[in-house]
């Protein structure tokens, strides 16, 4: 019987971040294709991903942005991020942004460790407002939940689909306790 595997949660600096960028583009390249609602739609070019990760990178140099990774057995399957609100009257708040979790390594329970880690990152940065979005029905929609998030308001039509169609957005928040975890 195989070892079971052994997942880790990282956070990623600019430079760490630049050394994975081949595996960055392709986690975000197989979320798109999958159909996730991450702001892209299929297909995802190259260049298109890459500009993106380069954007992630400068906000971590900025310290405005916080990058997690989770490796299961040593190689990145899953991503998720923190957005520091800078401007002083929302500096309690960050923003949760582009849970990704490699289609191959989906249903471990990646996606809620990441989470978990996300929450802890921010008492860490000394935030107290978490606050996100995703399209009503995903799985997500059922992990915030399950998180604990509670759920803000829905716009319909907010974001389209690959055939056009526009779909509902969901936006939760969660009050954490404030302080350093």
């Amino acid at each position: 019987m195989p070892a079971p595997a052994e997942l880790r949660i990282d956070e990623l600096d600019s430079p760490a971040a630049r050394a994975a960028l081949p595996i960055l583009i392709d986690l975000l390249q197989d979320a798109v294709s999958g159909g996730a609602s991450v702001g892209f739609l299929p297909p995802l070019a190259l260049e298109d991903a890459r500009r993106y990760w380069e954007d992630v990178i400068g906000g971590l140099t900025s310290n405005s942005r916080v990058l997690l990774a989770a490796r299961l057995d040593g190689r990145i399957v899953g991503t998720v991020q923190l957005a520091l609100e800078t401007r002083r009257n929302g500096d309690h708040r960050a923003e949760v942004q582009k849970l990704l979790v490699h289609s191959a390594a989906r249903r471990r329970g990646i996606g809620r460790a990441l989470m978990e880690a996300v929450e802890q990152a921010a008492r860490a940065h000394r935030r107290s407002l978490l606050v996100l979005d995703t399209r009503l029905d995903d799985p997500s929609d059922a992990l915030y939940r399950a998180l604990g998030y509670t759920e803000a308001g829905r716009i319909p039509g907010y974001a389209r689909s690959t055939d056009g169609s526009l779909h509902t957005t969901v936006f939760f928040y969660k009050m954490l306790a404030r302080g350093i975890s």
